[in-house]
């Protein structure tokens, strides 16, 4: 495992010689979490081609408006960049986010509870 990196509300932590990156989520995402965010995956995907990401929330509460626009621009741009998405979360929303996802990325996407997140960090990590 290498660098951790804090922000306001995003934990990004890189894996598995960095071909994985883990996101955690705790409160209410914002913007300004997308400025940092997103230059990490961009780094990542110039250096690994597809990656692979756990998204774990704990004591998440979703989205600002101005983050859910970032968002949006984040999953078209990265469709085909991620290979596997793994949501780790511990409220039924949150698992519908799973759902959610599928349309907007060509990733694998696989819902796991927050007692589950070794499961979800082998399954990212398996041929």
């Amino acid at each position: 495992m290498s660098e951790v990196k804090e922000m306001s509300s995003v934990t990004l932590k890189e894996t598995n010689g960095s071909k994985v990156l883990e996101v955690g989520l705790t409160g209410m995402l914002a913007k300004e979490d997308y400025e940092q965010f997103g230059p990490a995956v961009e780094r990542l995907v110039k250096a690994h081609g597809k990656i692979r990401m756990l998204v774990e929330m704990h004591d998440f509460h979703g989205w600002s408006a101005g983050a859910l626009w970032q968002d949006i621009k984040f999953d078209a741009k990265h469709f085909k960049d991620i290979e596997r998405l793994a949501i780790v979360g511990e409220a039924k929303w949150q698992h519908g986010m799973a759902v959610f996802c599928t349309p907007f990325t060509t990733a694998k996407v696989r819902y796991f509870d927050r007692g589950s997140l070794d499961q979800a960090r082998a399954w990212l990590t398996s041929n």
